[in-house]
């Protein structure tokens, strides 16, 4: 499990700290589980996920504009290196069918990123090797990130 603290500034950028306080790149939660692809984002509403799942595929060099899926389920963002790295949100599923029926498999084993924000109606679908991230607000309102 590594434990990381999360500031957010006024123009909206975060920051990403270790235990030890010192800033890393938001990149570097991928780094404990290099050939792991598939991160499930758990947080309340409110707490960021999007604003972080935002931010990490900008870190991770995509020119395009990572924002919620909400209502797609699924974004496509296309790396410089030409892979596809996809996020789900997947908050409005009504059941794990229709993940089946939009051929979500499709894309969680595919070999490519897959962030996941509220992943539970899928956990059964999710590969063995899928890397949990939960966001907690802290009291003074920055925010706890927990990878395990």
């Amino acid at each position: 499990m590594y434990i990381y603290s999360i500031k957010q500034h006024e123009n909206n950028r975060i920051e990403l700290y270790n235990p030890d306080g010192h800033l890393v790149p938001l990149t570097d939660i991928l780094s404990h589980h290099p050939s792991a692809r598939v991160y499930a984002f758990d947080a309340p509403m409110g707490a960021g996920k999007t604003t972080f799942i935002s931010e990490l595929c900008r870190s991770l060099g995509t020119d395009d504009v990572a924002n919620s899926p909400t209502f797609a389920i699924v974004n496509v963002y296309e790396l410089p290196q030409g892979d596809e790295l996809y996020h789900f949100d997947c908050y409005r599923l009504k059941d794990i069918r229709e993940a089946m029926d939009f051929g979500a498999e499709e894309y969680l084993y595919s070999g490519n990123y897959c962030f996941i924000e509220w992943p539970k109606i899928i956990a059964p679908m999710l590969p063995e090797d899928t890397v949990y991230v939960s966001i907690r607000i802290l009291e003074n309102g920055d925010r706890q990130l927990t990878v395990e």
